[in-house]
């Protein structure tokens, strides 16, 4: 099962679209009082704004309105397009004031109309041609919504849904969106004691005990493999002064979204990017070229003012953690220094089982810093990058940083949702600002490159995508709580369920024994509600044979080994960083 990208189908796009219309179409017949905003294609589906007076939608009403659109398609109405004057158009919408303001807003020239039966519609298109290719439709929720998104306008209702060309298309993408349900990060985090947000914090994650152990296990897993890769690490402050962000361009472009403070008479800001402490520490050596590419890492707290209905969970906080690291390289290192990262991507990316793709955003077409000369340059290096380290690109022409062009990482979880985690930003404007140099091999000053460079990207939004990419169900090197022993009877069994738990221990295995007053059942549906990744259950044969009994989260199967053998199992898997719990 997976959650398709609409946006990502030009021929899906299409059809949500035209079911966009459909659902003015219904609503029109039964709230004859509706006016419309706006209908567009979201990744997920479609949506409409709608103003219906007095009336505020409840889910029995969406109901209603599914049932007429598919009386509409049933019907078959060929969808047609016309073209015309703004004048026209002003008068065919003359009383419908969210059309009216549509108008005024398009440039002078004809209008494309559409229209289905006894409903017309403003709209560029394109459409299918005929409602009996929306018989697969779904509505999915309703919200408040305010028009133009400006909160002192009026609130409209803003209903949403999907629409595939089958019906199996549109259950299986049902049935995902139930798993992604399940799967919700908020709810599994709660389960499982990993996180919690205060209101006395808001947008400010609290990690719990096992979510530690879970987030420690990133860090170490990064500091690990970043050290094979030949980075250095440091720890930069968390607040700094006001001309620090000026010399770096957030003092004038993001305070909007910075923490500040005044010290001392002084204003300082809560840092929200690491890259200014890094330059910091550049400059705090002189350089030569031998010593280029200097690879600097760190995982760095960062605080950005988030609005608070944009706040999400672990997905949209506050504070989170980069995992940073800037390259400060000479220009002809740009293309083996980028093949390095993507090597490091994939290592990284492939131990949790996340494929990727790759965006290569080019030069914008205005407000960039530097000579076309070196963007082409720098662009081709990064394509050549790619290509030397085998992967696959798309152009996202004009996207680029102002300065410099980028590669954006994005990472598919197993539910076919996409995310955007990695990137590497190739700048030739921060260390200019910050007089970096290094001295060539001619004796002559040079200023570097720079690279900046994500693969978590933060490392509290990751975890909230592994939660959901697992759905909780996490690989054995990866669990908070790996195994737990269960004595069939807590008194009886326990001294050898102590002995199995003693020999886990020794191997570093994060175990616990549960020997509580309650049945057997009730402990084992326990320890698999908490995702615990192995449950071994003790008793008289394995006591006499030497044995345990191994069953593994989400099966009710069970299977008998030796404990050395059950031992030597879980060594691998966790020296592997196996993916899944073994059969």
């Amino acid at each position: 099962m997976e959650l398709v990208n609409i946006l990502e189908d030009e021929h899906l796009s299409t059809l949500n679209h035209s079911a966009a219309h459909l659902l003015a179409q219904a609503v029109k017949h039964l709230y004859p009082q509706a006016k419309f905003w706006v209908g567009p294609v979201i990744s997920d589906g479609f949506y409409y704004d709608m103003d219906l007076g007095d009336v505020n939608l409840t889910d029995a009403d969406l109901e209603k309105i599914e049932k007429e659109m598919k009386k509409i398609a049933k019907d078959g109405k060929r969808i047609v397009r016309r073209e015309v004057s703004k004048d026209e158009a002003r008068e065919m919408f003359k009383d419908d004031l969210y059309k009216e303001d549509l108008i005024d807003g398009l440039e002078d020239g004809n209008i494309t109309v559409y229209s289905q039966g006894d409903f017309t519609d403003l709209c560029r298109g394109p459409h299918v041609d005929s409602v009996k290719e929306l018989k697969h439709v779904k509505l999915l929720k309703h919200s408040g919504a305010y028009w133009k998104g400006d909160k002192n306008n009026k609130m409209l209702q803003r209903v949403y849904g999907i629409a595939f060309d089958t019906k199996e298309d549109l259950d299986s993408y049902l049935a995902a969106l139930e798993e992604a349900k399940k799967r919700d990060h908020k709810k599994l985090g709660r389960e499982m004691n990993l996180f919690t947000i205060s209101e006395y914090a808001p947008g400010m994650p609290i990690f719990l005990p096992d979510g530690m152990i879970l987030r420690n296990l990133l860090e170490n897993y990064w500091y690990d493999t970043h050290t094979k890769h030949g980075y250095k690490f440091i720890k930069t402050p968390i607040i700094m002064s006001r001309e620090l962000w000026e010399r770096s361009g957030h003092w004038d472009h993001y305070k909007q979204n910075m923490y500040t403070t005044k010290v001392d008479d002084r204003d300082f800001a809560i840092k929200p990017m690491n890259c200014p402490g890094a330059l910091l520490v550049y400059n705090n050596d002189l350089h030569s070229y031998k010593d280029l590419p200097l690879r600097v890492g760190e995982l760095g707290q960062v605080h950005r003012h988030e609005a608070s209905g944009a706040l999400n969970g672990l997905f949209r906080v506050r504070t989170f953690t980069q995992d940073d690291a800037h390259i400060f390289l000479t220009p002809d290192q740009i293309e083996s220094e980028v093949k390095e990262v993507l090597n490091l991507i994939d290592e990284m990316y492939g131990v949790f089982g996340l494929p990727y793709s790759i965006e290569l955003s080019t030069r914008p077409e205005k407000d960039y810093i530097g000579t076309v000369e070196i963007w082409d340059q720098s662009e081709k290096a990064l394509a050549e990058a790619c290509r030397a380290a085998g992967k696959d690109f798309v152009i996202n022409p004009g996207d680029g940083a102002f300065y410099g062009p980028k590669l954006d990482i994005h990472i598919k979880d197993s539910l076919g949702r996409d995310w955007q985690c990695g990137t590497i930003q190739l700048d030739m404007n921060l260390p200019e600002r910050f007089e970096c140099t290094y001295v060539d091999a001619d004796g002559s000053r040079k200023t570097p490159l720079m690279l900046h460079r994500v693969v978590y990207g933060s490392i509290e939004r990751f975890i909230g995508i592994l939660i959901e990419h697992f759905g909780g169900h996490f690989p054995l090197w990866l669990a908070p709580r790996q195994i737990v022993i269960i004595p069939v009877h807590q008194e009886k069994h326990l001294e050898y369920a102590k002995k199995v738990a003693s020999a886990l221990e020794e191997m570093g295995m994060r175990v616990n024994v549960d020997d509580r007053n309650e049945k057997l059942g009730y402990r084992i549906r326990e320890a698999q509600m908490k995702k615990i990744p192995y449950q071994i259950v003790v008793g008289d044969h394995d006591i006499e044979e030497g044995t345990v009994n191994v069953r593994k989260s989400g099966s009710k199967a069970a299977t008998t080994m030796a404990l050395d053998e059950a031992l030597a199992k879980f060594k691998k898997e966790v020296d592997d960083k196996c993916l899944f719990v073994m059969d």
